[in-house]
């Protein structure tokens, strides 16, 4: 039997962009079932294209042209409409991405859910899509920083004049601003030095691994570049990540314990990767999940 967890985490699901398929219908099921199952936030990943292997023999890339995903932002829009879920974008590759853009996407998706958004952010790995974005890949590191910098100012500012390095604004602004001023920005963050940026700029971290060693060295150089910056490290969100596997109880509970141990204030529950074909069998998982989740 699975022990009890506090009621103050709360959990996601991620949406199982690989294998759902392009069902309109399928979508809406899951949605309110992940709701029905008390699940407190859905996350979806972001790829807009994806790289053909007979063009690109050599190609390692965990995903390739035939993975779907479904376009977070614009989900997300049909996901607050039918539910009551919180959305987080975890991780929408930003400097891929026009950043005014992006304002006012997640701005019409807080409006639309009344401040039921994270935007979760990151660098991305996918040069090809960089490519076919007609965006420099090689500076995105640089870039991120700027970008989240005049997200927040188009959030929380009527008129925006912004000369940065890469990013420039004369005298605009989006109308309506949204609900939350500005919207949460949480980076998605694996390497020494992206999980420094997280520390100094981000509103939460979304790790890329389970609770342990690596776990703590990140949170270690989260906590130091917070202080650095003058900021609180107490103030930085973090939510883990399980992977839900029906013959893996000992491994489920044990990261779910880890994470409560690190003070992980969301869990998102991932049932990809699970030999699961329907979306009934992925709803079918999650109620499972919750169930041993909460004990």
């Amino acid at each position: 039997m699975f022990a009890s967890m506090s009621d103050a985490t709360r959990f996601g699901a991620v949406f199982p962009q690989t294998e759902i398929g392009g069902d309109r219908g399928g979508v809406r099921a899951y949605v309110q079932a992940v709701e029905e199952l008390g699940y407190s936030h859905l996350i979806a990943y972001d790829h807009v294209v994806g790289a053909d292997r007979a063009v690109y023999p050599d190609w390692k890339g965990p995903y390739d042209l035939d993975s779907t995903f479904r376009e977070p932002l614009v989900l997300f829009g049909f996901v607050v409409a039918i539910s009551s879920l919180e959305v987080l974008s975890g991780i929408l590759i930003l400097p891929q991405r026009q950043t005014v853009l992006v304002a006012k996407q997640a701005a019409e998706i807080d409006l639309l859910s009344d401040g039921r958004i994270r935007l979760g952010v990151g660098l991305g790995w996918n040069e090809v899509e960089y490519e076919a974005l007609g965006e420099d890949f090689s500076n995105r590191a640089a870039r991120i920083s700027e970008q989240v910098e005049l997200l927040r100012r188009l959030w929380s500012e009527p008129s925006v004049t912004f000369d940065g390095r890469y990013e420039h604004v004369t005298g605009a602004g989006i109308a309506p601003l949204p609900v939350q001023r500005p919207i949460p920005i949480w980076f998605g963050a694996f390497n020494e030095r992206a999980i420094a940026r997280a520390g100094r700029i981000a509103d939460g971290w979304l790790p890329g691994f389970a609770p342990g060693p690596e776990l703590a060295r990140g949170l270690e150089i989260l906590r130091t570049a917070a202080s650095d910056a003058g900021r609180d490290p107490a103030s930085i969100g973090l939510e883990g990540r399980i992977s839900f596997r029906r013959d893996e109880e000992a491994r489920v509970l044990a990261e779910r314990d880890g994470w409560r141990a690190e003070s992980a204030s969301h869990i998102g529950v991932n049932t990809m990767c699970a030999g699961l074909k329907t979306v009934d069998e992925h709803i079918a998982a999650l109620g499972e999940a919750i169930q041993a989740l909460h004990g």
